[in-house]
């Protein structure tokens, strides 16, 4: 069998319903896994185990909005009354709430902060149980955003959920590692219904409904796709090909597969007997502030003049 395929594998794709993650579930299903899909739309699940099974696939739905521990725990739990096992939990179910700092109320908050960070917490911690039982290791792949990586503006719930989210990966990879569970995060990026209703991409939107395809800029500069363009780094990290890959933040979308970088220390300065106020301002200026970080997600001018 091949190191790529899934066969005899079963995983959870959480908010799977459509979008990046029905393009997950598709593709581990062609893949030759069984999949529990998860989305709080119970429609939109059975439409995604309607696929599955149309392509001869094997699936079922478990609908529920991800958070609380019940919910993991019965993901988990369905996939080993239908399928016998678990090997990969995809934690790809999110909400988005977007208001700048002043305007976000405590529920916009906490909204975001429950279903993305509280969401990939719970299913993880289930599923990463039911895999050291299995004693057979196992796939954990969190599910990332550039605004976790870069900031965004009018996203302080989400970003700081996708920023968690990526240092879940690094965290649980640690410790996993003996269990041979191995833990990633994509980053992707992709056009979606939300994608289309960033204005500065209503040319684009009118393009597509036009039956045009994603201009070449958008897809190398801004890396963005179809969903689908993103669901073979889900299938790669889920297979044994991807065994020794633990503990990264891969992007992907349209042409463009990105390795990010983990934190590091840029510039480091020593003073005996510590640090005066005058003294960080002075070594600030002289060895620090040409190293000061940008901050933002930085895109490419989309100039669609021309643009295939």
């Amino acid at each position: 069998m091949s190191a790529l395929r899934l066969d005899g594998h079963a995983a959870v794709v959480t908010g799977s319903g459509r979008g990046l993650g029905r393009a997950y579930a598709l593709a581990l299903a062609d893949a030759g896994a069984a999949v529990v899909v998860n989305d709080i739309d119970e429609t939109a699940a059975g439409e995604t185990v309607r696929l599955i099974l149309g392509a001869g696939g094997r699936a079922i739905a478990e609908p529920g909005a991800v958070g609380a521990a019940e919910i993991a725990e019965r993901l988990v739990a369905r996939s080993v009354e239908a399928f016998g096992r678990l090997d990969v939990m995809l934690t790809n179910a999110g909400v988005l709430r977007d208001r700048v700092l002043w305007k976000m109320t405590d529920e916009d908050f906490d909204t975001v902060i429950a279903t993305h960070l509280r969401g990939t917490f719970t299913c993880a911690r289930a599923a990463a149980i039911r895999m050291r039982e299995q004693d057979e290791g196992g796939r954990i792949i969190l599910v990332g955003s550039p605004a976790g990586q870069f900031g965004n503006f009018g996203q302080t719930n989400y970003a700081a959920a996708k920023a968690g989210i990526v240092a879940f990966a690094k965290t649980w990879a640690m410790e996993l590692a003996r269990s041979q569970v191995t833990v990633n995060a994509i980053v992707p990026t992709a056009w979606t219904a939300m994608t289309a209703s960033i204005p500065a991409y209503a040319p684009v939107a009118d393009r597509l409904a036009a039956g045009e395809p994603l201009p070449a800029v958008l897809r190398r500069e801004h890396a963005i796709g179809m969903p689908e363009d993103c669901a073979a780094l889900a299938v790669f990290l889920a297979s044994d090909a991807a065994a020794g890959i633990t503990g990264q933040a891969i992007g992907i979308g349209g042409d463009k597969l990105t390795l990010y970088s983990h934190a590091a220390e840029l510039v480091t300065a020593y003073r005996e007997g510590g640090w005066s106020v005058g003294a960080i301002a002075d070594e600030w200026q002289r060895t620090l502030a040409a190293s000061a970080q940008p901050f933002g997600i930085a895109l490419a001018p989309l100039d669609l003049e021309g643009a295939a």
